[in-house]
């Protein structure tokens, strides 16, 4: 009793001690762990004691309050200690009876060499055991057997990877056999146990590993096998398999649907066979022979006869086959076959020289160009040289280009054969000519040589390159202002003067600036927006191309001719000039030309006006002289007869010039019209004969008629053909020598009257024949003769109103040839007349 109460001093001085620190209930707790529940609520009431703790004679009071609990306390202490420590005792022997289980089992699992690795639930650190040295040697680290890319190959360590993620995320279980780097066969197995993924690797030796090989193979060739049946299955070509003794003991559905037969086992018991009887045949004799066939042979499917390469080969006692459709390939081989062919034929019509080589480099194909180009003998090119004899023969005929070292030359040329891309060359050979070489590797092996003769390709463009330098020099050194526009409407081509004219910038103008910028540039100088709107419509205009002249009035006062042309090849060139000056000459010169038609048709109006005031006056002259001169007027005395007739005679003179001129005047005005009709060429000679009787035996001058017989008659104005012969006769009277002869002839040609007046007078100079037709051109010569000069003037009026020519031949000193033609046409005297 004495030990229970000592017991219970000992567990009071506790709750008080854990009372203090604030453990009762964790103590009480610790003691009472098989309590029932009155334990729990003696705990419960001890908790609420020890809130007063606070105060040290609170706890002393509340310890002695329950100091009669402790003493119940106390014995079911007692009777706890004694339950659990038969609990441990039971306890003890169960884990040492586990222990011996766990001893039994290690040896059982660990009997033979193998790993345990093992992850607990919601935990990523494995726990391995076994003989690490299994799989690497025995100082390895166990991170190192956990890292399966360090003994694995790379595709079984990600396989491992995947199946260990798979077990630890999932539980599904796996059995793999894997073979290490160095060669040795393990097999790894996977189970998810007691919420744990667990791995087991041993390796296999002995009888397992030959099962487990035995097992791949068998399980490697039964894959093969499905996938072959999957394959031939699939394939849609007929495939069949057929025993020692011939007969068919597989057949695919391509076979089956090519036999026309329901299935397989139908094809099989109806021995239906792919092929007629003389090329199974064939096809068996081949088999025998050498174990395997190949033909190209007409098979008749679905009513339709196709062409198949079938291939046979004997495999164990039987033998497999296949039927590949090769219609379309036949078909197409048929149809290269011909399209080489057209090729061939093509190539012999070109006139490019081509020469084909094959992979062993010998000559495969030629066309006749090739060998006229190279003047080869068709035999040796028939005979199929190689690639070094042809360029040994040509060498050696001096028909390839001069080499230093020929041999490196044609190693050079040979590296097309192992090249990919085309490559270009320019031989120039001996005998002047140039050809143009294209290389091109074939995709089956070899080569295709081109040969051209650009020997006039290149002439033409050395030609042309001359012509492009000698047009920009020319261009260049032009005074006019030249520029060329594309079709797109920029600049394109340009002279130095063009940039002076317009005073651009010459390296503005090199970069191609569009018209528009050319107009904005240009603005400064001519600013006119619709003559700027015409060039640009016909630069950039596709149709109605024509040339538009132009003609700008500058700023600056400068005036330039301009001309927009289009060029064939759809540029356009514009091209300036600058004419300033001459427009200003010409409009002096047309201010003076109006100036002097003002003056001439004042002279022409004077002229007339004074001709027309003079006649009135002359004809009363001229009739009072008659009047005098008349008999019945009374006799005059000698002296007065002499004057009456200088008056007279100074009287007709004076109104023949007064005629003249007013002749003159109205030819000159366009108002002399022709009274046309048939004129007697011997009646008008005559009358123009008798007005110069009296000069001509003055001045004792023999006159000297000739006139054709067949001269006859002609269309005109008799008075003025009369006039023209009588003025060409008095100025050839005016300038002949005293016992001279004057002559006078008419003939007729096919289309004219010619009259031909001559005399033996001074001649005419050379530099006065253009001016003896002139107004009051008159000059003596040294002659007698003297006049107004209005005389030729009349004649070339009156011929070229006859619609004829007045032509002049005179040698100094010699005399003088006028000839006159009068057109028979009738035609002509309209138009001249008009």
């Amino acid at each position: 009793m004495s030990g229970v109460i000592v017991s219970m001093r000992r567990t009071l001085l506790s709750c008080t001690s854990l009372a203090r620190n604030g453990l009762v209930g964790g103590a009480l707790a610790a003691l009472l762990p098989a309590a029932p529940a009155k334990a729990a609520d003696l705990v419960d009431t001890l908790s609420l004691v020890m809130d007063f703790n606070r105060q040290e004679l609170a706890v002393l009071a509340t310890a002695l309050a329950l100091l009669g609990f402790s003493v119940v306390a106390a014995i079911l202490l007692m009777r706890t200690r004694v339950r659990t420590a038969k609990n441990e005792a039971r306890l003890r022997a169960r884990i040492g009876e586990l222990q011996l289980q766990a001893d039994r089992f290690g040896a059982l699992l660990f009997a033979e060499p193998q790993i345990l690795i093992s992850w607990p639930a919601g935990d990523d650190r494995a726990q391995i055991s076994g003989d690490i040295a299994l799989v690497l040697p025995r100082d390895s680290s166990p991170q190192r057997v956990l890292a399966f890319g360090t003994w694995l190959p790379p595709e079984p360590a990600l396989q491992m990877d995947h199946a260990v993620d798979a077990l630890r995320e999932r539980g599904d279980g796996f059995q793999l056999t894997l073979t290490t780097a160095h060669g040795h066969m393990l097999e790894a197995i996977g189970r998810a146990i007691g919420g744990q993924a667990i791995v087991r690797i041993r390796e296999l030796s002995g009888l397992r590993r030959d099962l487990a090989e035995t097992h791949l193979r068998y399980k490697a060739l039964s894959d093969e096998t499905e996938m072959l049946r999957g394959f031939a299955a699939a394939a849609p070509w007929p495939i069949w398999a057929k025993g020692e003794n011939g007969a068919l003991t597989y057949a695919n559905p391509a076979y089956v649907r090519a036999t026309e037969a329901t299935s397989a086992i139908d094809a099989q018991e109806r021995k239906l066979e792919l092929l007629d009887s003389a090329d199974r045949t064939a096809m068996e004799r081949g088999l025998k022979d050498a174990a395997n066939f190949t033909s190209r042979l007409p098979i008749v499917v679905g009513g339709e006869r196709r062409i198949y390469d079938v291939r046979a080969v004997n495999v164990g006692s039987g033998s497999v086959g296949v039927a590949i459709d090769a219609s379309e390939a036949d078909a197409l081989s048929s149809a290269l076959v011909r399209m080489a062919e057209a090729h061939r034929r093509t190539l012999d019509q070109l006139s490019s020289g081509v020469a084909v080589f094959d992979g062993q480099r010998r000559l495969a194909f030629y066309n006749d160009s090739y060998r006229r180009l190279w003047d080869l003998d068709r035999n040796f090119l028939d005979a199929h040289p190689d690639d070094s004899s042809v360029l040994d023969q040509l060498r050696a005929a001096r028909k390839l280009p001069e080499q230093p070292d020929f041999r490196a030359w044609k190693a050079k040329l040979h590296e097309a054969y192992r090249a990919v891309e085309t490559a270009k060359d320019t031989w120039f050979l001996p005998d002047g000519r140039a050809l143009s070489v294209v290389t091109t590797p074939n995709p089956e092996g070899g080569v295709t040589y081109l040969f051209d003769d650009v020997t006039e390709s290149l002439d033409l463009a050395r030609r042309f390159d001359g012509l492009i330098r000698v047009q920009r020099e020319t261009l260049d050194s032009l005074a006019e202002g030249v520029a060329v526009f594309g079709s797109n409407g920029k600049a394109q081509l340009f002279n130095p003067a063009f940039v002076r004219m317009w005073k651009l910038s010459s390296d503005a103008m090199r970069d191609e600036p569009h018209i528009q910028t050319v107009e904005g540039w240009c603005h400064q100088l001519f600013d006119d927006p619709q003559v700027w709107r015409q060039i640009r419509e016909a630069i950039t205009s596709i149709e109605n191309r024509v040339d538009v002249p132009l003609k700008l009035e500058r700023k600056d006062g400068s005036v330039l001719d301009g001309m927009i042309r289009p060029l064939p090849d759809g540029a356009t060139m514009l091209t300036f000039q600058d004419i300033t000056d001459t427009e200003n000459v010409e409009r002096a010169l047309r201010e003076r030309n109006e100036a002097l038609e003002a003056a001439d048709q004042m002279k022409v109006d004077f002229v007339h006006h004074v001709s027309y005031e003079l006649r009135s006056p002359l004809t009363t002259i001229i009739g009072f002289a008659h009047f005098l001169s008349d008999p019945s007027t009374g006799p005059l005395t000698p002296k007065q007869a002499e004057y009456l007739d200088y008056v007279t005679k100074s009287t007709n003179a004076l109104l023949a010039l007064t005629n003249n001129i007013l002749d003159l005047a109205t030819i000159d005005a366009g108002a002399m019209k022709l009274e046309l009709g048939q004129v007697d060429v011997s009646k008008a000679i005559e009358l123009a004969a008798e007005g110069i009787q009296d000069r001509l035996a003055t001045d004792r001058i023999r006159l000297k008629v000739e006139i054709a017989p067949d001269v006859g008659s002609f269309v005109g104005d008799e008075k003025r053909v009369v006039q023209v012969l009588y003025n060409l006769l008095a100025n050839a009277v005016g300038f002949s020598p005293q016992d001279s002869t004057v002559g006078i002839s008419a003939r007729r040609t096919e289309r004219s009257v010619v009259f031909t007046v001559t005399d033996s007078g001074p001649g005419i100079p050379a530099d006065m024949k253009d001016k003896v037709f002139n107004w009051f051109e008159s000059r003596s010569q040294g002659s007698r003769h003297r006049g107004a000069g209005l005389g030729l003037s009349l004649v070339r009026s009156f011929v070229e109103l006859h619609g004829g020519k007045v032509r002049v031949d005179s040698i100094v000193g010699r005399g003088t040839v006028v000839i006159c033609d009068f057109p028979t046409d009738q035609a002509a005297h309209r138009d001249a007349a008009e």
